[in-house]
């Protein structure tokens, strides 16, 4: 008699999700986690009172993954402001969006960020995919982000004003060669829902997802070293056999189960915290873009703006995120920073602390024009899932897992 029915290798989003399914439809399962936490990199530390998501990490509000499983009102979700502020040499312009505030479309129709013509070509792109069903944007012809841009009519400038710094942070990099696809579901996110933070931090998403799971079905530290046939072989020295095996770890750790010999380009982030006294944006709830990529300030935003409860004895938290960075001195990025932001802010930059960086070579698997959706179900008896088998985001990796569950459950 077998140990289990599932075994689920990885306890992120995509593990947790399919484990909630399974445990709904009453099926057996355990999960093993080789960390000391569930989340994988949805995680958030506690650093002299603040709370530093790793890397600059959002909930869309309206990712249909997420409506399905979250509890948004004990999430207590705080929502950006909707639009951004754009950084230029004259200090900051302001680019809210018409569909969430009416009162925006004369400001916006008369912002010197693009042309008229350019925000009608918003306002009718918004409402085209609008009416597209999420699984249907991922079916058609595609080309690189930026390309589509341009053969769309958008002007130089609002691409590189808005599309690129905007896009750019969501993607993270700077050139939009990832997949018009995606731009098309994110575009929609945006245009349809609220950029959100959990007011807990964004762990609190793993965390509500366990919570929907017996505690004696979750095992951490359980480090798998390899898989053969039913059975999974633990660093411990244990072994566990089961009917079927879902991996649903990170890439790299799923290829070595497999024996695989399939490598994975990622986009690079970097994220950077500080704390100050009081906010550089004297509290208004936007992303604050950078055109200038080859700046080390891609974009910024103050999350205790949004939710007082990411900070710590009523000072604020400034989150700088970089894109393309292969590898880092910490002493002089922090430096480099100060000295951009002092342009921004004069000299209450000086002042700032730095709390902590997170520098994430694998933030993100690589989407470009042409990827398609890999199989979720490998053999009669393994499985895995996660948002790199998709479209890189969290409702990838929740539908992943949902998708997987259903398959099982039909056997």
């Amino acid at each position: 008699m077998n140990d289990f029915s599932t075994v689920i290798i990885g306890g992120g989003i995509s593990g947790l999700t399919c484990a909630k399914y399974l445990n709904e439809r009453g099926m057996s399962f355990v999960i093993l986690e080789g960390s000391d936490a569930l989340g994988g990199r949805v995680r958030t530390d506690i650093v002299e009172g603040f709370r530093l998501d790793r890397g600059f990490q959002v909930l869309l509000s309206n990712y249909a993954e997420a409506r399905k499983i979250l509890n948004y009102n004990d999430l207590d979700l705080r929502n950006f402001a909707s639009g951004a502020l754009i950084r230029t040499r004259k200090g900051f312009m302001k680019l809210e969006n018409p569909f969430k505030n009416r009162r925006a479309y004369f400001s916006m129709a008369f912002s010197p960020v693009g042309s008229f013509s350019d925000k009608l070509k918003i306002n009718k792109f918004a409402k085209y995919v609008a009416d597209i069903p999420d699984e249907k944007l991922f079916e058609m012809p595609d080309t690189d982000t930026l390309r589509f841009l341009k053969d769309y009519g958008w002007s130089k400038q609002i691409i590189n004003q808005f599309f690129k710094p905007f896009f750019g942070g969501v993607f993270l990099e700077n050139d939009l060669s990832t997949s018009s696809n995606l731009f098309h579901f994110v575009f929609k996110q945006f245009f349809k829902g609220d950029i959100a933070l959990p007011s807990e931090g964004i762990q609190s998403i793993p965390e509500q997802i366990s919570a929907m799971i017996p505690k004696e079905q979750i095992r951490l530290n359980a480090f798998v070293k390899h898989i053969e046939d039913n059975q999974v072989f633990l660093d411990s020295g244990e072994i566990l056999t089961a009917d079927r095996i879902v991996i649903a770890s990170d890439p790299h750790t799923a290829s070595s189960l497999l024996g695989e010999d399939k490598a994975y380009e990622y986009q690079i982030n970097t994220c950077t915290y500080f704390s100050a006294e009081y906010s550089p944006l004297k509290g208004q709830k936007f992303l604050t873009l950078n055109p200038d990529r080859k700046s080390v300030v891609h974009n910024l935003c103050v999350p205790t703006d949004i939710t007082p409860t990411y900070g710590a004895a009523g000072k604020a938290l400034i989150s700088v995120s970089t894109q393309g960075l292969d590898k880092i001195d910490e002493r002089n990025h922090i430096g480099r920073i100060k000295r951009e932001l002092y342009d921004w802010f004069g000299a209450q930059v000086n002042v700032w602390k730095h709390l902590r960086t997170y520098h994430l070579p694998e933030a993100l698997v690589k989407f470009p024009a042409g990827t398609q959706k890999q199989a979720l179900k490998l053999d009669e008896n393994l499985y895995r899932c996660g948002d790199y088998l998709a479209y890189p985001s969290l409702n990838a990796a929740m539908q992943t897992g949902r998708e997987v569950a259903e398959m099982i459950s039909e056997i």
